[in-house]
């Protein structure tokens, strides 16, 4: 039986990865997860300099999810390149480094200073609602997303993953955009913007005002993005949003996607990424399937 997959040229030994900024930089959970075992880990987003991220209260349940603003607090690409990159390694992980920044410029440094880094993708984030600067207007305009995508294929050592935002009018013309500036895959779906009043204090339940939800609520928006998505490029995708369980997971593989990302799961059991790849075995022993690429975008 093969679960194996591939993204831009690189094997994945099955097409599970953990979703950016729920899985830390993957030392976090290796007394609970054999990072070996999964297709991948992302990495926590990482900047050029350190980020502070945003005030607290930052994080909020919903129904069926949750809301946060962290907004990408992260040590820097210098503690990524000195500590977790040698850990994943030595763990024996492939890894995708999720790279933010506030500009251009700022991108384009992180890239390159992970060019001859044992990073085997990197996954761009242009579309986290958090940040007040850079990333929103990359993530929602087709030629901002278009120019950044370019400039970063330009400077990029590793295949580029662009990860694209939900909070847009139409997701296919962003894949578009994408595509026809070199990027070698596609992420979806990041956090959908929402907020939270606390009725007691009258007040905005996150000191940002506004979180990225995630969780079981948005999966059905990710999924039908996602499928959008793959009947619109050639470019192979890796589908998130509210993935729990096995039976989540294969819903974006019909849908289309190449691999899926685990992510809100993380919180609440630290073991789901092995969880659902274990369920996707079962699910394809049950039904005889010899090989994942029989279930990819079998729905059409």
């Amino acid at each position: 039986m093969n679960l194996a997959v591939k993204i831009a040229g690189v094997s994945l030994k099955n097409p599970v990865t953990t979703g950016s900024g729920t899985f830390g930089s993957g030392e976090e959970y290796s007394e609970f997860v054999e990072l070996s075992s999964l297709g991948a880990v992302t990495t926590k987003g990482v900047a050029n300099v350190p980020w502070p991220g945003n005030p607290t209260p930052r994080v909020a349940e919903t129904y069926g999810g949750m809301l946060n603003a962290v907004g990408l607090q992260n040590p820097g690409v210098d503690v990524m390149i000195e500590r977790d990159l040698p850990f994943l390694k030595k763990a024996g992980a492939t890894v995708i480094v999720n790279v933010c920044g506030k500009t251009t410029e700022d991108y384009l440094e992180v890239v390159e200073r992970l060019s001859d880094q044992p990073a085997d993708l990197l996954e761009i984030n242009v579309s986290c609602p958090n940040v007040k600067e850079g990333g929103i207007a990359f993530g929602q305009d087709p030629k901002a997303l278009y120019e950044i995508t370019k400039a970063v294929k330009e400077k990029a050592k590793q295949p580029i993953i662009m990860k694209l935002s939900p909070n847009v009018t139409d997701i296919k013309e962003m894949a578009k955009a994408a595509e026809a500036a070199g990027s070698d895959a596609l992420s979806l779906i990041n956090t959908l913007t929402g907020m939270k009043i606390d009725i007691e204090k009258r007040d905005f339940l996150l000191a940002n005002k506004t979180g990225g939800l995630s969780g079981p609520a948005i999966k059905p928006v990710a999924v039908r993005m996602v499928y959008e998505v793959c009947s619109t490029v050639k470019i192979p995708v890796i589908g998130m949003g509210g993935i729990m369980n096995a039976e989540d997971a294969l819903e974006f593989i019909m849908a289309g996607a190449t691999a899926v990302a685990v992510g809100t799961a993380n919180f609440t059991d630290p073991c789901a990424t092995v969880k659902v790849i274990d369920g996707i075995r079962t699910y394809m022993e049950d039904h005889g399937i010899e090989d994942i690429k029989e279930l990819i975008g079998c729905v059409k």
